[in-house]
Parts: structure tokens; sequence; C-alpha cells
């Protein structure tokens, strides 16, 4: 199996199966976000989120790399930041005591793992280790408090981590790839994707210091070594447009409480997603908003990447610049949203369509038949399967097959890990053994997946029984496999990787859709998980 997929798929499932242990302990251990004026949550919400995903993404590091001095440097710091992090989340240490476990953090990979920045933007020669590792050092340390800082809304700092990540995995990948670069990024990732699983407004648990520190440290590692390391070719000042946003906002910040005569570090409500929020925008809109901002910052680093560095430093500060002078005139205005910006603006002429009992039943009866018709048929088809797919395979059918039969298993988060890891290895396997072939097998593939879409589509909107709300997760999954698809080179472009991972989003969506009907343990798409893992576990060990 690609070490790759084992790393995102393993960190995904130990993140999902850490958080929900985390969150019942939580009020014992003193975790647990309290709404004030300066917060959006009105309800306490539980601060253990970025303990799953730090041990997501830690171990399968320590099971599946070896390490040298960068890799030991790098888990050391996590490790630092991990128990700072959640000691602030349960008792609140200050931000002086979080500076110190910041800086051991950070001194241990500059120092110890010897990964400093010596290309900085402007400059033909490199810089001295006397001036290059203490500026590294400083960089890290505000790098880590901006992405802790632009933690704020359910979903926000997660997502914006997430594009910088992908982007950094493309930019390692086209000159073949490092491997800890690439390992590290894929494992966050997993990591995120557990943890946002639980983190959709309105969230059920918050990452607190633990998991923004961490994604900070993780973000600005990556970046130099990317830069520094990895591919050389590319820009220096490319760092400015991966990290995007958060950097610009803390600087903004803390130049308005300088200004305003506050405290430096006291938390208040002038970041960008609060002064959104204040300017009328829902919590839904003001996070799309600045995904979209991530994105357009992201997607510019990877397209301007070997371009020269006054280009993207000029880009980045316009973006940013436009956005801070577009709230500037909103507030002194007065200037409120009208709500509803991003909706849809015909949703109201179609609501009377939901009283057709057609299109409130069809939609959902073809998803139950497709996606276990899908799950067998697909497993039927495929002849080679390795093994270590078989070993997973076999140990998830067996854990599968005794909660069916001895448990209360219902749409659980255990559940769910084993259909979606189900997926993935089906569209994974098909893809690996060249399953449909011929121009009208191709078209009637094709066919089917957009059929699913639609149905999907048809009964999140207008189904009574499957309350399925659209979230910005949503609107970043769909953006992220869409630029998957269409971004220059052979990374992910015109390779079979790519339109499968499009058919493994779309039977995610499927499948959770299937999760949230509320039927018995028994059902059509159980049973054909409980197939398709014995087919393939008996293909490729037998």
């Amino acid at each position: 199996m690609n070490i790759t997929l084992i790393l995102l798929i393993s960190a995904a499932v130990i993140s999902m199966a850490v958080i929900p242990l985390m969150m019942r302990v939580a009020p014992f251990l003193g975790m647990i976000d309290l709404p004030s004026g300066r917060k959006v949550h009105e309800e306490p919400v539980s601060r253990v989120g970025g303990i799953g995903i730090v041990i997501g993404a830690m171990l399968p590091l320590i099971l599946w790399l070896p390490g040298d001095d960068l890799l030991r440097a790098f888990l050391i710091g996590s490790a630092v930041l991990l128990v700072f992090g959640a000691a602030d989340d349960a008792r609140e240490l200050g931000h002086f005591v979080k500076f110190i476990g910041q800086g051991i953090a950070v001194l241990t990979v500059v120092y110890f793992g010897d990964l400093w920045v010596s290309r900085f933007p402007f400059l033909e020669d490199p810089l001295p280790a006397s001036i290059g590792k203490p500026f590294t050092v400083f960089a890290m340390i505000g790098v880590i408090n901006a992405i802790n800082h632009s933690d704020g809304l359910d979903g926000l700092a997660g997502g914006e981590a997430l594009l910088s990540l992908i982007a950094i995995v493309y930019m390692s990948a086209l000159v073949g790839g490092d491997q800890y670069a690439t390992a590290v990024a894929m494992v966050t990732i997993g990591g995120l994707f557990g943890f946002m699983r639980f983190n959709t407004h309105p969230a059920k648990v918050f990452m607190g210091d633990s998991g923004s520190q961490f994604l900070g440290f993780t973000l600005a590692f990556l970046a130099i070594l990317l830069t520094q390391r990895v591919n050389t070719a590319v820009s220096p000042a490319v760092v400015l447009l991966l990290i995007g946003l958060p950097i610009v906002d803390i600087l903004v910040v803390l130049y308005l409480r300088i200004t305003g005569g506050m405290n430096w570090f006291k938390a208040t409500r002038n970041h960008v997603h609060h002064r959104l929020l204040d300017r009328g925008f829902a919590h839904y809109e003001t996070v799309v908003i600045i995904y979209s901002i991530q994105a357009l910052l992201v997607t510019s680093s990877i397209l301007l990447r070997y371009q020269a560095d006054w280009i993207l430093v000029a880009l980045y500060l316009a973006v940013c610049s436009s956005v801070l002078i577009l709230l500037s005139l909103g507030e002194r205005t007065n200037w409120k949203s009208g709500g509803g910006l991003i909706a849809a603006p015909f949703s109201a002429a179609l609501a009377s369509l939901r009283e057709s009992p057609a299109l409130r039943q069809f939609p959902k009866w073809f998803v139950w038949t497709a996606v276990p018709v899908f799950m067998i048929l697909s497993a039927l088809s495929i002849t080679e399967v390795p093994r270590d797919f078989a070993i997973i395979s076999a140990v998830l059918f067996l854990v599968l097959l005794v909660e069916l039969v001895f448990g209360r298993l219902g749409h659980t988060i255990f559940l769910r890990a084993v259909v979606y890891v189900t997926v993935v290895f089906l569209t994974y396997l098909m893809t690996q053994n060249a399953v449909v072939e011929g121009v009208l097998l191709h078209r009637g593939e094709i066919a089917f997946y957009a059929a699913l879409a639609l149905a999907v589509g048809l009964t999140i909107r207008y189904s009574r029984e499957i309350e399925f709300r659209t979230t910005p997760t949503d609107y970043l999954l769909v953006f992220i496999v869409v630029a998957i698809g269409i971004l220059p080179g052979e990374v992910f472009s015109g390779n079979q990787i790519a339109i499968g991972l499009i058919k493994a989003v779309i039977l995610i969506y499927s499948c959770e859709v299937l999760l949230l009907a509320g039927v018995g343990k028994w059902n059509p798409m159980t049973v054909g998980t409980v197939f398709a893992l014995g087919w393939l576990a008996g293909t490729g060990l037998l």
C-alpha cells in the first residue's frame, strides 16, 4: 500500500477515535471553553480536539517512518506543544508560559533538527547561521501564534491549515517528494479530517491551544522545509502566500491593540472573523469568505511559485490590503450584510418542490440501492489485493461483524470510520486494477457517479427524514477536489488519483446520508460493507 495513504487513513481514524473519548473526560480535566463576551459560542464546548489531531498525527509517524534528527526534533516539539497547550486549555497558563513551550519546541527544531532559514526574499546570498537561526525561531513562534489566534470560529483554523497543507504536498511532489515533508503534511491532514468531523458549526469540540499551536508549528516547519531543502527552486516569498491570511491578521490585531493602548496579549474582538461577524455576516458566511481568501492566496502560491520575490509579495499585500480596506470602509459607513449572501438566491423558489413525493423519496432510495451495489460489484471486480490491504480489511471485517451481531451499533463514529475506509480502499484498488475499460463502460461509470451525486444533493435538500446540513467544510472539500483535478503538472491532474478521489468523495457523502437515515444495524449499506471487507480480505490472503 502507498505509505502516504496509510499515513492519511491511520491519522484520520486515530483522530476520530481519540476525540470522542477525550470529550467524555474533558469536564473532569477542566478542558471546557465557556461562553464570554468575545466568543461566538453560547454553550460550553470541550477543548480537546487538538489532542486528537496531535496524537493522530504523531502515532503514524512513529510507527511507519524511520527517524532521524529532524523528525525526532519535530516529534519532540509537537509533544512539548501538546503538553503546554493541553495544560493551558485546562488551567489558562497565560501567554508567557505558552511562549516558553513554543520556544522549547522551536529551538529543538532549529538547533537540534538543524532546520532554519538561509534563503531569504530579495537576498542573493544566503543568511549566515548567526542571523538565520534566530530569525527562524522568531518567525516560527510568530506563525504558531498567528494560527492560534485565527482559531475563533468553528472549522476556521483547521480549514485554513488544510488548504496550506495540500499546497505544500503538491509543491513537494513536483520535485519527487520529500519523505518527511509529505509524511508530516499527510498525517496532519488526516488528523484534521478526523477533527473537522466534530468541528462543523455548531461545533461539538474545539481544538484548543493544543491543536492550534500544533498546526502553526507544523505549517511553519513544513514551509521552511519546503523552501529551504525540498524545492529550493521556488521563491522563498511563497511562504507568505502559503500561510496566508493569518499572518496579516495577527499583525493588524497587534497594531490595533498597540495604537488603542490595550494589552498586547489580551484577547480582543478585532480579528478579521470578528469584524466580518460585526458587519452582519452569518457564521458560515464568515468562514466561507475567509476560506475563499485563503484559497486565493494558497492557489496563487502554487501558480506563481517560481516567479520573482517581488511579484509574490506584491500580490500578498494587494489581496490582504483589499480585504482590510473593504472592512474598514464597511465599519466607517456602518455597512451591514443583507444576509443570505452565499446561499443560493433561488432557494425560496425551489422550496415548493419539497412537497413532491417523487423528489423526496426516489433520490433517497436510489442512494440506498446504489451504494451497497457499488460495494459488492466493485469488490467482486478487484482481482489483486495487496497483503497489507487484505490484513486491514480482515481486521475491520471481524470487528464490524462482532459489533453488528453483539453490539448496539447504530450510526456511531466507529461505523463511519469503517465505512469510509472501505470506500477509500475500493476506489483506490479499482484505480490500481484498471477495472473499467472501454468507452461505453467508462461513460456508464461517469453516468453512475453523476446520478449518485445528483441523488445525494436532492436527498440532502428535500428529504424530511434526513438532517444533513451543508457546512463550510463541505464548500472546502468541494474546492479541494476541484483544485486537485485541475492543478497543472502531473502530481494530481491527468492521472487516476484525482479521479479516484472525486469518486471517493461522492461515495463518502452518499454513505453519510445513509448513516443519518436512522435505520437499524443490519441494512443494505452495512451488509455491503461486510461483504466488501470480507471479499478483499479473502482475495488478498487466500
